[in-house]
């Protein structure tokens, strides 16, 4: 048996990159975008550093995504506030 899928339901804006998200089993996360969008080199990622750019985000069919498609994330990284992969370089001596 398939867990049901998980659906956002609602988003606010909490800062220049933060966002309030509300699933549908009425979890929510404040989700801040900056370190990721910061850390990232691509230039096509860092264009979503322009605040008014980040904040034309839209909800469809349950998911936050923003242009067509062009900056999305998975919908397990945002239910669980996880999407700043990033782990520092450890220095080798």
């Amino acid at each position: 048996m398939n867990p049901s899928p998980i659906d956002i339901v609602a988003v606010e804006a909490q800062g220049p990159f933060q966002l309030r998200l509300q699933f549908d089993d009425h979890t929510e996360q404040v989700i801040d975008f900056y370190p990721f969008l910061s850390r990232s080199r691509h230039p096509d990622l860092r264009i979503w550093l322009d605040p008014a750019r980040f904040a034309d985000y839209r909800l469809e069919h349950g998911e936050l995504i923003w242009g067509d498609y062009e900056l999305c994330f998975p919908m397990s990284d945002l239910y669980h506030n996880t999407i700043d992969h990033f782990k520092p370089r450890v220095a080798v001596a």
